[in-house]
């Protein structure tokens, strides 16, 4: 039944591309991932394979996705870049080298990556399955090793057994579950391997939160017991559970190639089998997006959104840009401001808006921007400079007037560090009630979030909003700035590590205070 409602809105919808079709029956039939987008790349091998099967007839591939590679005598005649540097400073390298650095591949690296990949790894470079992430190692801007995650397997015997899976815990839940498909190290040193991966695995459930919306619990491989024993990841404390019976998938079935493999766990979260066998309806589901009302939203004119992106230059080259770079920042932020928290929601957000909308948005045609756009896009940008601009403008948009209140708020990016560099530190500053963050400033290694108060509000008009922040902050420099240069309030908490300050609330009293904090040691605006 299903299958003959495609077909006849494959019929209907002519001129649609194969990746437009797909989200078409993502709607159809409220295909989403576990994040809430929609499993547009599931329902796209869907029709593919209704097509291998006769059951419907797609439309031609527009624009066939093939990756230029280098053949053996190209890269034995022109070494390419990662592989000089690395083989360059391989006796230099210590595996105890503090700059040491595991991180996402850029765009620009993209090429050399599956070259080197390509060309040293046994495997060569396997196309990955679903969501995936390519990792590269460096010490001193060295590349050292790379490393790929992808889907997990979708049948794993000893993982199924060692989480204590059925399979509607494992159909609900694995995509909770990330597999390590590559790893390749580029240099030869004793200890190195372990280092990577751990590095890798510190950051990868934030990695994989930012680029899908969802964070990843549990971590595997297979490891090819007659060449390899995972000395590594047995140094990174992975579990060894099993082995598989030595089936392997091609294509839509599964053969036997008679090489069973060892089956490597490695938990991310200390009750994993726990969050791994959760009930599917045991988080509420939530609306896809907020509405917005685009008429009423400040886009044209002076104060507008297109003024303060106006300042963007476009780093792309001329040729073959279909959208510009304003359209695009533009679309991204309302789709933000619609409840997008990564670039696939971006693109989706995009997608589902009328020609209408996108048309107000800057673009020309009015098509929605894609994935690949955005983030060739946000790769080349000055993002500091995006979040300083934007963040003022929602500012505005939320208006700060009198008796707003605003708190300064510091976090460490969890998952954020990265071998030897230390976490990531934040200060914001955000709206009470909604949580908008109207502005943020990274806090430097040496120092902390005292001094980076004036920074964090120099940009913004806050005359007459009401600043919080915890004890931290109860200073007497950062009270005389929010009073005399930002004509702003506070109400700042005292404690009793501040015995002078303590005394003098003592000594005024309660009548001091309004009724309001009787029971409480605040103060607000100082004279």
């Amino acid at each position: 039944m299903r299958v003959a409602k495609i077909r006849e809105f494959i019929k209907s919808a002519r001129g649609l591309t194969r990746h437009a079709l797909a989200r078409e029956v993502c709607r159809m039939f409220r295909w989403e991932r576990p994040n809430g987008t929609w499993a547009i790349r599931g329902a796209r091998d869907l029709l593919v394979r209704l097509e291998k099967t006769g059951a419907i007839s797609l439309p031609a591939v527009r624009r066939p996705q093939v990756r230029s590679r280098q053949t053996g005598e190209e890269t034995a005649a022109e070494p390419s870049r990662a592989s000089e540097r690395s083989h360059g400073v391989a006796a230099e390298v210590s595996a105890s080298d503090p700059s040491l650095r595991v991180r996402p591949i850029t765009v620009e690296e993209r090429r050399e990556w599956h070259a080197q990949m390509d060309r040293f790894h046994y495997l060569g470079d396997g196309a990955l399955v679903g969501e995936s992430l390519r990792y590269v190692a460096e010490i001193n801007n060295q590349w050292v090793a790379l490393l790929s995650w992808g889907a997990a397997a979708l049948c794993n015997g000893p993982r199924e057994q060692y989480v204590g899976w059925d399979e509607a815990a494992k159909k609900a839940r694995l995509h909770l579950v990330v597999n390590n498909a590559r790893f390749l190290m580029l240099v030869r040193t004793p200890h190195l391997a372990s280092r990577v991966v751990a590095a890798n695995l510190r950051r990868l459930s934030r990695d994989w939160q930012n680029a899908y919306g969802h964070r990843v619990i549990l971590a595997e491989t297979f490891v090819d017991t007659s060449r390899f024993q995972g000395t590594c990841y047995r140094a990174s404390n992975w579990l060894s559970v099993g082995d598989t019976k030595g089936w392997s998938k091609s294509g839509d079935t599964y053969l036997f190639n008679g090489q069973p493999k060892a089956v490597w766990l490695y938990p991310l979260v200390g009750d994993f089998k726990e969050q791994l066998c959760l009930n599917p309806g045991a988080y509420p589901r939530k609306e896809r997006w907020m509405v917005l009302d685009m008429e009423k939203l400040p886009l044209d004119g002076e104060g507008g959104l297109f003024e303060v992106l106006r300042g963007f230059t476009d780093p792309r080259k001329r040729r073959g840009v279909r959208h510009k770079i304003q359209s695009i920042l533009a679309a991204g932020l309302c789709a933000v401001l619609a409840g997008a928290r990564n670039v696939t929601a971006m693109a989706e957000w995009a997608a589902e808006q009328p020609k209408e909308t996108l048309r107000r948005l800057g673009s020309v045609r009015g098509t929605a921007p894609s994935e690949r756009t955005y983030r060739r896009v946000f790769a080349r940008i000055d993002m500091a400079e995006l979040d300083s601009k934007t963040g003022q403008w929602f500012a505005r948009q939320h208006g700060l007037q009198v008796g707003t209140g605003m708190a300064l708020d510091g976090k460490v990016l969890r998952g954020s560090k990265d071998g030897e560099i230390p976490a990531r530190q934040l200060l914001s500053a955000v709206l009470h009630g909604s949580g908008t963050v109207v502005a943020q400033v990274a806090i430097e290694s040496k120092t902390n979030e005292i001094p980076m108060v004036e920074p964090l509000l120099a940009q913004l008009d806050i005359k007459g909003v009401v600043v919080t922040a915890d004890a931290l902050h109860t200073q007497r420099k950062t009270a005389t700035y929010l009073v005399e240069e930002k004509e702003a309030d506070f109400v700042f908490i005292a404690k009793d590590n501040q015995p002078t300050l303590t005394e003098s609330i003592e000594t005024l009293g309660l009548d001091a205070f309004p009724p309001s904090a009787q029971d409480c040691r605040q103060g607000s605006r100082t004279d």
